[in-house]
């Protein structure tokens, strides 16, 4: 088993070859974190204490912090889990990692040097690397060279030196993270200006909108009432038609019986004082002919006057009575009246006219 040895105070690493398990016995069931001495390494690691960073088994997986098992395990990995790295935006994947116990199964053991001993070891302890690249960002330059907020980070930034055979000699510098100069200063006023500018003419879009809408919805809100009114003011005038025109047609249909009632009465009553007055004619003596096509629905005793005079008017009552235009030949009336019927009497009123003078002599003829 190998040990790769680091020591951060000098910037070396060094790797050491130990086959005594007796030796290695000492990180056998420790986890990845844990500090441990290397007296029994060695008389040279004497007073050395070393801390567990990592390590490979013999496949080459390495191990991984958190996974309490000694051996290897399938887990699934993602975006920020290290032993991976994905290559498609939201993927995952199931890989194979090494537990962070240690065991005999390793190949590779890394340490690092947290505490120097009595003695030096060679290629690791004994000579100092320089750093190669300096901090980056501006505030840890700051802190590396205690400087201030008033001092040019740019003066004090690591530069490299490079130099390559038949070519002059030129130096590298890191370019500053979040750096605050005067251009960028400038042109963050410039991005508020017109990050306000824009907020005003967004305010001001909204209000006009805004203004819009309330005037679209009162003019909606008019017409709508307006419509409603209307179609209430229509809904009103066709119930009042409808109403009166209901109201119209019963009056009709209740009067239009009663007169023809009345005209079929006063037909009958006609037709009645009529056949009452031809009887008492022909009881009295001989009179003209007369011929009667109305059809008498009336069955009650009138009085013979009364109905003549009824009879006079048949328009009214639309009577079909018809009285032939001739004159009528009374012959004298015999018995105590010698009162005669007179004649040349029109259609209409000569039937009145008889039966009324009918009815006078058949009463002076009882009498």
């Amino acid at each position: 088993m190998k040990l790769n040895i680091s020591c951060p105070a000098t910037g070396c690493q060094k790797p050491i070859a130990i086959d005594d398990d007796k030796k290695l016995s000492i990180f056998y069931g420790r986890r990845m974190g844990q500090e441990v001495e290397g007296d029994n390494l060695g008389d040279e690691f004497k007073g050395y204490v070393f801390k567990i960073t990592g390590g490979n088994d013999k496949d080459g997986f390495s191990m991984k912090q958190g996974i309490l098992v000694q051996g290897r395990v399938r887990i699934l990995m993602k975006k920020g889990h290290k032993c991976y790295r994905p290559r498609r935006a939201g993927e995952r994947k199931r890989k194979s990692v090494r537990g962070c116990i240690v065991g005999p199964d390793l190949a590779v053991i890394a340490l690092a040097i947290t505490k120097t001993g009595e003695q030096q070891i060679a290629g690791l302890t004994d000579t100092k690397l320089p750093k190669r690249l300096g901090p980056k960002r501006a505030t840890r330059i700051r802190k590396l060279f205690a400087l201030t907020k008033d001092d040019d980070v740019r003066r004090f930034v690591i530069r490299r030196k490079i130099e390559k055979e038949g070519k002059p000699v030129r130096f590298k510098a890191p370019r500053i993270q979040r750096l605050v100069t005067d251009a960028r200063l400038r042109r963050k006023r410039v991005y508020r200006a017109h990050k306000k500018a824009r907020w005003e003419r967004t305010r001001k879009a909204v209000a006009d909108y805004h203004k819009v809408l309330d005037e679209y919805y009162k003019k909606k809100s008019a017409a709508h009432k307006e419509e409603t009114a209307h179609k209430k003011e229509l809904a009103h005038q066709q119930a009042a038609r409808k109403h009166s025109g209901q109201g119209s047609a019963l009056l009709g249909k209740t009067a239009a019986p009663t007169t023809q009632g009345k005209g079929t009465t006063a037909q009958g009553k006609g037709t009645t004082a009529q056949g009452k007055a031809t009887t008492a004619a022909a009881t009295t003596g001989k009179a003209g002919p007369t011929t009667t096509t109305g059809k008498g629905t009336g069955s009650a005793k009138v009085d013979p006057k009364a109905t003549a005079s009824k009879v006079a008017q048949p328009t009214t009552g639309k009577s079909n009575v018809t009285q032939p235009q001739t004159q009528s030949r009374a012959a004298p009336a015999g018995g105590a009246g010698g009162k005669t019927a007179p004649t040349n009497v029109p259609a209409q009123k000569g039937g009145a006219g008889a039966g009324a003078g009918a009815g006078q002599t058949g009463k002076g003829q009882k009498k």
